[in-house]
């Protein structure tokens, strides 16, 4: 294990202007799991603390964001034998559904048991929500749920069915199209759909299907985009795709992790067959595999749930259940335990603790820091694979067939 090259201290700029009560993306207002949040449940079940409860027609794993009390979120229904998929909103105090429209039919196509065809997580940015297909497409609805833009033209060959979520970097929302071959990154005029650039990801891996959601950093005044895929990740120019680095990790493939960003490095997994968490510096230029990998975990990495920065530790919690603490900038593993279960959501830091949730739909929370403490075990009694959203005195659950507003104490 090498111990990473101290770097000052480099500032992710934000993306977003939202309320600290928004929730408007996937892991949140800066893409990270954090939220400032007050006031959040600590203890509920099926019952308990439930402030409401409102069944979601179709099936979707997208997790749901908030926008100035409005929640959005994606689902596919079954409409004559094909499928409609469908950008919805609820009132995020009542759950009443607001409007339900219809973005793209299209024939069913076979997805893996822990996917669905509506997994990506809308974004909303002022008076625009971006919602992602994967393969079927892409489209931008305003706020009454009128249909802004749709783009379908971006073809690649799914496996197990779509899974990472878009971003936005300034005037670009920016994917990865991780298919059965040919995979590409691709960023979208947001105004208007148009493609601004597309570039090929060079990999050598033998499968290159991928699920990553991209992140937006900053470094020495320059902006990167972290997009991992199948045996690489990449550090792009986001206004023109242009690589600025790279670093390979064998045969790695269905990269899910979203990367996070602190201390100098990027942090995230490299897929199966056996994950590998690798701590990676930014500040470099080309292929940067020998040179800037600080640190690497080989035991408890997760397959899919992003990893949580705060401060100086790092929390992960692999898939079969090992949650652990790390040192972020040197790896030393402070604490690894078992927390129950199995692990698809990634957790999230709010009102001064952890929240994670299993596959079961049972909230596990801890106390963040070098001495592993459990707050909380919370049991949903459902099927969930979404992360939460997180707004002032409330978690949003979205399980196999609801929607819940968990709030109290």
């Amino acid at each position: 294990m090498k111990r990473a090259f101290h770097l000052a201290p480099l500032l992710c700029l934000a993306t977003y202007a939202h309320a600290a009560s928004d929730w408007p993306q996937f892991r949140g207002p800066d893409g990270n799991g954090h939220s400032s949040a007050k006031n959040l449940p600590l203890t509920w079940d099926g019952t308990k603390n439930v402030q409401w409860k409102v069944e979601v027609a179709g099936k979707g794993w997208a997790s749901p964001s908030l926008h100035n009390s409005r929640l959005y979120l994606t689902t596919a229904e079954e409409a004559g034998g094909n499928l409609s998929l469908r950008a919805l909103s609820m009132d995020a105090a009542s759950g009443k559904q607001l409007w339900s429209t219809e973005v793209i039919v299209t024939p069913p196509v076979k997805h893996h048991a822990k996917n669905s065809q509506a997994s990506p997580t809308p974004i909303v940015d002022g008076d625009r929500i971006y919602v992602h297909f994967g393969h079927y497409g892409t489209a931008c609805l305003d706020l009454a749920g009128k249909v802004v833009w749709k783009q379908t033209e971006l073809k690649y060959s799914p496996v197990h069915g779509n899974g990472g979520s878009p971003i936005l970097a300034g005037n670009a929302l920016i994917f990865s199209c991780d298919g059965g071959s040919d995979p590409f990154v691709v960023a979208l005029d947001k105004a208007s759909g148009k493609v601004l650039w597309k570039v090929k990801r060079e990999t050598t891996a033998k499968r290159n299907f991928s699920f990553s959601t991209p992140t937006l950093i900053t470094v020495k005044g320059q902006q990167q985009l972290i997009t991992p895929g199948s045996g690489v990740v990449c550090a792009l120019d986001p206004k023109t795709g242009a690589e600025l680095w790279r670093c390979r990790y064998g045969e790695g493939y269905s990269v899910i992790p979203k990367p996070v960003f602190g201390h100098g490095m990027v942090y995230l997994s490299s897929g199966y067959d056996k994950p590998v968490l690798h701590a990676i510096r930014v500040d470099g230029k080309g292929d940067v595999t020998d040179t800037h990998i600080a640190w690497k975990l080989e035991k408890g990495a997760p397959h899919t749930p992003s990893a949580l920065l705060v401060g100086d530790e790092l929390y992960v919690v692999s898939d079969a259940g090992i949650a652990s603490c790390l040192d972020a900038k040197t790896g030393t593993v402070h604490w690894s335990e078992r927390v129950g279960g199995n692990y698809s959501a990634s957790p999230v830091l709010a009102d001064g603790k952890i929240y994670l949730q299993n596959e079961t739909g049972t909230g596990v929370v801890l106390k963040p820091g070098k001495t592993f403490e459990k707050l909380a075990e919370n049991a949903l009694g459902e099927k969930t694979l979404a992360s939460y959203a997180v707004t002032d005195g409330a978690l949003f659950i979205r399980s196999e067939k609801n929607l819940y507003r968990i709030g109290g104490k």
